[in-house]
């Protein structure tokens, strides 16, 4: 069965919401997924899904330094191809996202668009947003 890896910084509470629809989203196409914070990831156990899903929160117009870390290390054992996305929440600037994605696409992953940028907390529309990044990320590992 594919795997969808996950991987989210929340602060708030805010990016765990919109990880939270991801992953439903790609369960109800068959997809084997596993949610953590990064903080309960080994980025080579990430980078071994067939597919990866990244958020954080902006913090000073960024990602934080640990969630960079993150994804720098995550990328060195990703294989070229693999398919991706990038997702966050914030309060006033909401860069982090963007940043991810950029980080994907230069180490050489397959990101789908557009970047989930949710400003505060997540509503109803917001959360199918996430829900259908889920499915169109269990679409494209399944084929």
């Amino acid at each position: 069965m594919p795997k969808l890896a996950v991987v989210y910084l929340s602060t708030t509470g805010n990016t765990k919401l919109m990880a939270d629809a991801i992953a439903d989203g790609a369960r109800s196409r068959n997809v084997d997924v596993e949610i953590k914070s990064f903080y309960d990831w080994k980025p080579e156990e990430a980078a071994a899904a067939d597919a990866i899903a990244i958020g954080s929160s902006t913090f000073h117009y960024t990602m934080l330094p640990p969630i960079e870390k993150f994804v720098d290390k995550l990328l060195k054992a990703v294989a070229n191809g693999k398919d991706g996305a990038a997702f966050g929440s914030y309060g006033w600037s909401g860069e982090a996202p963007t940043m991810i994605a950029e980080k994907m696409r230069i180490g050489g992953m397959n990101l789908l668009d557009p970047v989930l940028r949710v400003q505060y907390r997540p509503n109803e529309k917001d959360l199918k947003e996430c829900n259908r990044l889920g499915k169109d990320l269990a679409e494209k590992i399944k084929n």
